[in-house]
């Protein structure tokens, strides 16, 4: 991997910096470009939640001006064959496309053109607003998409991370250009960032002289909103009900740059959706109680937040509870198995291999990954880390998650 340092050619405000990470490949066809910021939902102004994610819109959705037609950075790579996209995260945005090798420079100059010179209007914001609405009632009306907003919020109340990323629709309304305009100005373009590069070669667009891989790409000296305490359990759904029920069982990790992180991610996957982990033999092979369920750790800038998502019946809903504690106390006084736990390494591990096998999703992994932490990430330090997890690592992970679980309760009627 080379690191090439992108301030020569970066569009943006003067003293912006964003380095390059090049990923070279001469036996690929295609070049896959993302773009990391480190500004997200927790960075919305007061009273104005949602706006990263709107910005994230504007960004993908607005014309690029110059000549030719006005067409979106959509369209655009869209009508190249290619594909594009954008997400929005609780601390991190990412931009990104993927495309023939052939026409790697222009849609490389069109994403940094249409991220940091957008053309913002108020028909663009008001169209793009009415689509955020749309996604926001697709998103209100599915309980599992719910819950996970609301177990946030019930770990982090009253703290920007218990934001919904969304935002809400009555903040999004009031949103205006001149608004959305000093947000992208002040705050956006402003954030430190990386910008990843898979491909047979490096676009020209992007030339400037190598810098040192291991130095600090970007400056995370933002302050840290201290954490009250965590919201109370929900009470569980009446177990004569007709209701499928979302139970979404959640607590507090260590934040993103500390130590034994690794630990948590490896408890995810002795309780994840495999059919060798714990959860999966207990809650599925000996009692049916559920189909669907998942397991996973995010860190963020003051804390993380270890996540279980199961889907059950509501009669099901408290026997579902007692297996997850059971599972996670048997854990944390005795630690899992030798088999198991090598298990959930080794899971842990292949997730982070197969998505650097994929073009475009390696380019979102190195992306997100540097931008979250400050440093350039690699495939090969990540994996190093996970072979260094034992199992007291993990019992001690699992003594915490237990002592701070709290679970949130979102039902549908069947």
């Amino acid at each position: 991997m080379t690191v090439y340092d992108l301030t020569a050619c970066l569009p943006g405000p003067a003293g912006t910096t964003v380095p390059v990470l090049a990923v070279v490949d001469e036996r690929l066809k295609t070049t896959s470009v993302c773009l990391a910021l480190a500004h997200g939902s927790r960075d919305d102004p007061r009273g104005r939640g949602g706006v990263a994610h709107l910005l994230e819109h504007l960004v993908m959705s607005s014309p690029l001006g110059g000549d030719g037609p006005a067409r979106s950075f959509s369209e655009s790579v869209e009508r190249r064959g290619g594909q594009a996209n954008a997400q929005t995260g609780l601390e991190v945005m990412l931009y990104y496309a993927q495309v023939h090798a052939d026409d790697a420079e222009d849609v490389t100059a069109a994403l940094l053109r249409a991220v940091f010179r957008p053309v913002l209007d108020g028909h663009t914001l008001d169209r793009e607003r009415a689509v955020v609405l749309q996604e926001l009632a697709a998103a209100a009306a599915d309980p599992s998409d719910v819950v996970q907003d609301a177990v946030l919020a019930g770990l982090f109340p009253g703290h920007p991370l218990g934001r919904p990323v969304g935002g809400e629709p009555g903040d999004l309304a009031a949103v205006t250009v001149e608004e959305l305009t000093a947000v992208h100005r002040e705050r956006f373009v402003l954030a430190p960032g990386a910008l990843v590069v898979v491909g047979p070669s490096v676009p020209k667009v992007l030339a400037g002289s190598a810098v040192d891989a291991a130095g600090q790409p970007a400056d995370h000296s933002a302050p840290r909103v201290p954490l009250g305490p965590a919201g109370p359990d929900d009470p569980l759904p009446d177990p004569g009900a007709a209701e499928f029920t979302w139970l979404c069982f959640g607590a507090r990790s260590p934040q993103a740059d500390a130590a034994g992180r690794a630990a948590y991610g490896v408890l995810a996957h002795l309780l994840g959706s495999s059919p060798s982990s714990l959860l999966y033999r207990t809650l599925r092979g000996e009692h049916g109680l559920s189909y669907s369920f998942h397991a996973w750790d995010r860190g963020y800038r003051e804390a993380g937040a270890w996540r279980l998502l199961v889907g059950t019946e509501a009669a099901n809903a408290g026997q579902v509870r007692t297996v997850v504690e059971e599972l996670l106390t048997t854990v944390a006084e005795h630690g899992p198995a030798a088999d198991d736990f090598d298990a959930a390494v080794r899971q842990a591990e292949m997730s982070l291999v197969l998505e650097s096998e994929t073009p475009l999703e390696y380019a979102k992994l190195i992306a997100e990954r540097t931008c979250a932490q400050g440093r350039t990430w690699s495939l090969d330090s990540e994996i190093a880390g996970l072979r260094q997890v034992r199992v007291d690592d993990v019992r001690r992970a699992a003594a915490h998650v237990r002592r701070e679980l709290r679970m949130t309760v979102r039902s549908v009627a069947v």
